[in-house]
């Protein structure tokens, strides 16, 4: 018996969730650790251009300084992953691993001096692939994708200006950087999603 659409679209929708979930679920254990044993986090974020803080590289889109911080990057980064897995699987993995090592990576070499922390240069990476993937692709799916990411995210571009000093606007520009150029090389491949 074929499976229905309604079901195979379930079904499709609880796999494209799984990866970001597990993401999510340990930066929630991570931030819940630092608040039940007041452990202050931030010395594995990035601190520019110092070696022994080069593991910020792979820990400060972990950790966390508040709650507003931990939901204003959490909410995004579970909606735009589970959409990048559920329209591109086929790339969703190598955009997820450019976006995360490539930006931070930008922010060790040239951000300010002090400890970068949070998702929100991966949530930058992500909905900038999104967006500019609609433009480099032009097709009818990857334009709607992109105008819902905008009509949703499109206040982030806001973020990418230096506004407030404690805000990482680094890790915002790497982020956006690095989205449109992951979009940019994945736009030439034939096929980007098995949907």
């Amino acid at each position: 018996m074929k499976m229905t659409l309604g079901k195979r679209m379930g079904e499709r929708m609880g796999e494209s969730f799984f990866v970001p979930f597990r993401f999510g679920v340990l930066i929630v254990l991570l931030f819940l650790v630092q608040e039940v044993f007041r452990i202050d986090l931030a010395f594995l974020g990035i601190f520019p251009m110092k070696i022994k803080f080069l593991h910020g590289v792979l820990f400060s889109p972990l950790i966390h300084g508040n709650v507003l911080h931990l939901i204003s990057n959490l909410i995004p980064f579970l909606v735009l992953g589970t959409s990048l897995y559920f329209f591109y699987d086929k790339v969703a993995d190598r955009v997820i691993l450019q976006c995360y090592l490539f930006t931070n990576l930008i922010v060790w070499f040239a951000g300010r001096p002090y400890f970068h922390i949070g998702a929100s240069g991966l949530v930058y990476g992500l909905a900038f692939f999104m967006i500019s993937l609609g433009v480099f692709r032009g097709t009818v799916k990857s334009i709607i994708i992109s105008f819902i990411t905008i009509f949703l995210y499109g206040g982030i571009i806001y973020g990418v200006l230096p506004t407030e000093k404690k805000i990482s606007w680094e890790s915002h520009l790497a982020g956006t950087a690095v989205g449109i150029v992951s979009a940019f090389q994945v736009s030439r491949k034939r096929k980007i999603s098995s949907f």
